[in-house]
């Protein structure tokens, strides 16, 4: 064959264009395929305690029990799909609808679903609430904690450090942990770097290392180098502390405008990430700072302010394919009831009883639709603020998962077994990147507990080894082609 192009002149191409292909893909690796938790609750450092997710959990289930004691109520309340339909769930039709979902749910699953997801997704959130109520736990010692006397913050610091480390003893904490201290501006940066210091050296020198999956949120970020000191602390506590290199690391919280974009024009986000020096986990972004940063008043401070979307996408194109995990804010209208009643005096008249279920009915809702919407931009992780969002927490991630579980199984089995060539599934077109996509679904849903492992293998079509490989491609070099 004629050609015009030298074999060293194609070599040293090659060679360039391979460097530049890998560097590419060291700084987007993808996905890794390592549980994300659903949210992280936040709480003052001055009330944590070796059992706070226990305790949040029995208050979770409290609230439940008190505004929706069947999956009826609850179902009508957060607004599934599908709800309005059902009977009441005063009424003697509810009841024999619990007893044969209770005795055969894939039964009933056939003929109304949406009975099904109401029970099913009732029935996992208690149980979940049961089992591992919190997934992940922030010790605050920022806007949860508030600005204190040195003396007093001190000792919150080493007091948060020695119930961490009563609670690795009785493996009584979350399964992901740790400290949110206060940001690097000249106020503040002293008081959160001695902080950060008397925590990690309390806690290694108590127990000689970290627990599981441990990170420091750094509030309020508006230039690089406050991300590098904090990385360049974390190379000095390590050395002191007697720990393995590396082993700390930190999560970014995007609440100003500067975080988004410098005063150069730039976006800020790549930079940030690339200060951390790869001991970034995690962006979470600050719903009401960074709203308030914008100069929205007070009354339209939400999570669903355009606003709010435009930063948050922002955070996606800049770090999509890092492995950065990305995680919303919080909803601040708590689910809490008006009208309590007082120990030894009179109870608690029909109207306030009623008046209490509609507020905390409603800020289930909003919860609920918050948690939707993140959920459907593809933010996987939020805030909770207070043991009663639980509950709907959990609800709105089992039910974003399940709902789409079906045509997700149709859509994933149809792709292997064509063995990535392009396929049509009733209108929707998958290529190879949606196989990917489609798999990381199935992860997502397993991790989060929305669908249990031999539900993922069942509906997928995937082996077990197939499955924790967490890889499309992988699966298919695998495979016989078709």
């Amino acid at each position: 064959m004629t050609t015009s192009l030298s074999d060293e002149l194609v070599r040293n191409l090659s060679a360039q264009l391979q460097q530049a292909n890998n560097n590419f893909a060291a700084k987007y690796p993808g996905e890794t395929g390592r549980r994300q938790p659903v949210h992280t609750v936040y709480g003052g450092a001055h009330l944590f305690k070796a059992d706070s997710g226990a305790r949040l959990g029995s208050l979770a289930i409290r609230s439940l029990q008190q505004f929706a004691p069947d999956f009826l109520t609850f179902a009508q309340a957060i607004g599934l799909a599908g709800a309005g339909d059902l009977p009441q769930s005063s009424s003697v039709g509810a009841n024999d609808l619990n007893a044969i979902l209770e005795s055969n749910p894939d039964a009933v699953k056939e003929v109304d679903r949406a009975a099904w997801m109401a029970h099913t997704i009732y029935r996992r959130v208690m149980e979940k609430l049961n089992r591992e109520p919190v997934e992940d736990f922030r010790i605050d010692y920022e806007d949860g904690y508030g600005n204190r006397p040195d003396a007093e913050e001190d000792g919150h610091a080493a007091q948060g450090a020695l119930e961490v480390a009563a609670g690795m003893e009785r493996n009584s904490l979350p399964p992901f942990i740790g400290i949110r201290i206060k940001p690097f501006n000249e106020e503040l940066r002293a008081r959160s770097i001695r902080t950060l210091d008397i925590f990690v050296s309390t806690l290694v020198e108590k127990t000689g290392k970290l627990p599981a999956n441990f990170v420091v949120t750094l509030p309020k970020i508006t230039i690089p180098q406050q991300v590098a000191v904090l990385a360049d602390l974390f190379d000095s506590i390590e050395e002191k502390a007697g720990l393995p290199a590396g082993s700390l690391k930190m999560e970014m919280m995007i609440e100003t405008t500067q975080s988004i974009i410098n005063d150069q024009g730039r976006i800020n986000l790549p930079l940030l990430l690339e200060a951390a020096r790869g001991r970034c986990l995690a962006a979470h972004f600050g719903t009401y700072d960074y709203t308030a940063s914008c100069s929205i008043t007070a009354a339209h401070q939400h999570m669903m302010h355009p606003a709010c979307d435009f930063a948050k996408h922002m955070m996606q194109v800049s770090l999509a394919g890092t492995g950065i995990w990305l995680s919303d804010g919080a909803t601040n209208i708590m689910p809490v009831a008006p009208h309590r009643a007082a120990a030894g005096g009179p109870t608690l008249t029909a109207a306030q009883n009623a008046e209490n279920q509609t507020v905390v009915h409603r800020a289930w809702k909003l919860h609920y639709d918050h948690v939707q919407h993140s959920l459907t931009n593809a933010f996987y992780q939020g805030w909770d603020l207070h043991p009663a969002q639980l509950p709907t927490r959990y609800a709105a991630v089992y039910a974003f998962f399940l709902e789409s579980l079906d045509a997700a199984s149709e859509r994933l089995r149809n792709f292997v077994e064509k063995a990535a060539k392009a396929t049509l599934v009733g209108d929707v077109f998958d290529d190879a990147a949606t196989g990917q996509g489609l798999l990381n679904y199935f992860l997502r849903a397993l991790n989060s507990g929305a669908i249990s492992e031999d539900e993922a293998l069942k509906f997928s079509g995937l082996t077990r080894d197939e499955l924790r490989t967490g890889s499309f491609v992988k699966i298919l070099k695998n495979r016989p082609q078709l």
